[in-house]
């Protein structure tokens, strides 16, 4: 095909979305619709497996030294921990720095009361998180024999209930995708097709004039492009204005939210570049293909 056959036939996309613009509007509604909806449910679903990894960090154990360690085996012992391949990080946590924060929160009477200890009561303890919830037991029981370890703490419960909940979100947030994704898909297929099919008589037209199907299908196609290119930008502008908005509310209130691991929630600016392509992508290819497509039936004459 000649370069000025091309380029005639790309104008011919361009002003038949104005000749058809309320069939393009249509068609422009539905296409922002349907990618603003999977756009924001998978924003959601990373966002809540953000936060739900965010106070799995936050699960410690505890390890509490024997009272009759010394500096060098306490020292070893931490050693120890840190070459356990599940273990995350590891500090250490003195029994002065324990008693004097037992001391702030005390009022003057306690104070009073433990003025005369000859001895700090509190352990030495080693703070640790891990990188893998789903086997912090194995990992507490693999310390347990460590030499010079007195006891451990560890939220097995509170891990177990936080492996269940990930579980059941990642099930529920992968139907309801595919769910949106199929239920979009329908959707646009129909509404390409009535767009083509308000245009019938002139494919037909153009068919019966010798017209190949490729030279019918090129405006169609830059036409569908444009619009779904189009839909994207509008997703994405609206996507960006309701995620900021929400970020905003957490980031507010950071220290409520805090506690929850909601400090790990992505700023929309770290997902510019991913959800700006899968929308120009998507929109895009369904846009251009889904027009495409549906003239076939129509190039049968």
């Amino acid at each position: 095909m000649k370069a000025s056959s091309f380029r005639y036939l790309v104008n011919q996309g361009f002003k038949g979305i104005w000749r058809n613009r309320m069939m393009t509007f249509a068609s422009f509604c539905i296409l922002l619709v349907s990618l603003l909806m999977v756009g924001v449910s998978c924003l959601t679903a990373i966002s809540l497996t953000r936060v739900i990894g965010g106070i799995e960090d936050q699960s410690e154990v505890v390890v509490i030294v024997d009272d009759a360690a010394t500096k060098e085996q306490e020292a070893e012992l931490g050693d120890k921990l840190k070459a356990i391949p599940n273990v995350n990080t590891v500090s250490l946590y003195t029994k002065e720095e324990a008693w004097e924060n037992m001391l702030k929160g005390m009022t003057e009477e306690e104070k009073n009361f433990f003025q005369y200890a000859d001895d700090n009561p509190l352990p030495d303890t080693y703070k640790i998180t891990v990188k893998d919830i789903e086997i912090m037991a194995d990992t507490t029981t693999q310390i347990e024999t460590f030499d010079h370890v007195e006891s451990t703490q560890s939220p097995t419960a509170f891990a177990d209930i936080l492996i269940n909940i990930r579980r059941i979100f990642s099930i529920v947030a992968f139907a309801v995708v595919l769910a949106l994704v199929i239920v979009c898909l329908i959707i646009i297929s129909n509404t390409t097709r009535a767009s083509v099919f308000a245009r019938r008589k002139e494919i037909n037209i153009m068919k019966y004039v010798g017209a190949t199907n490729s030279f019918i299908r090129i405006p169609f196609f830059v036409e569908g492009m444009i619009v779904g290119l189009l839909a994207a930008l509008g997703a994405l502008l609206l996507t960006k204005f309701a995620y900021e908005g929400v970020y905003n509310i957490f980031n507010d209130n950071f220290s409520i939210w805090s506690i929850l691991g909601m400090q790990n929630l992505y700023s929309f600016d770290d997902l510019l570049l991913p959800v700006s392509v899968s929308y120009l992508v998507a929109g895009a290819f369904i846009g251009a293909v889904g027009t495409s497509i549906s003239t076939g039936k129509h190039l049968k004459v």
